[in-house]
């Protein structure tokens, strides 16, 4: 008998529609001043009917959104690490004091990678900003390096 294995994916919790294989996990709510992502029970794939519902505006104003994570494809990626979910938990506040619940945790890169902390923090975090904070803004330049 053969033994069946898989690869672990692990996902970018900040993917875009166009990414291939996206996801969406989160649907933002909240207020400008002060956004938050629901959770989705289970990821949701993106459809074009998904995208021209969305229509006038951005899948990304609207939608959370997971791909497997690029690594070196990515400019946030510094070649061990996604230097986003860095300054996402050290930087931006903190918005909840318990572990959202979250349908991608287990294999979540800003989760392997700074546990509890991003977790406290991605409530808030929308892939594309635009009208952002200074700090949103602060955060993103460090991220890009």
């Amino acid at each position: 008998m053969s033994e069946i294995t898989t690869e672990k994916t692990t996902l970018c919790p900040s993917a875009r529609a166009e990414s291939v294989d996206s996801m969406v996990f989160g649907i933002l709510g909240g207020t400008v001043a002060e956004p938050r992502v629901a959770y989705l029970k289970q990821p949701q794939p993106i459809t074009d009917e998904l995208i021209a519902k969305a229509s006038p505006i951005t899948p990304t104003e609207i939608f959370r959104m997971t791909t497997p994570c690029a690594t070196k494809a990515c400019l946030h990626f510094d070649g061990q690490d996604c230097r986003l979910a860095k300054q996402i938990a050290e930087k931006l506040p903190a918005v909840t004091e318990e572990l959202p619940f979250c349908s991608i945790r287990r294999d979540c890169r800003w989760w392997q990678q700074e546990g509890k902390a991003a977790c406290m923090h991605c409530p808030q975090v929308i892939t594309d900003i635009y009208n952002p904070f200074e700090l949103a803004v602060t955060v993103a330049k460090l991220a890009a390096g």
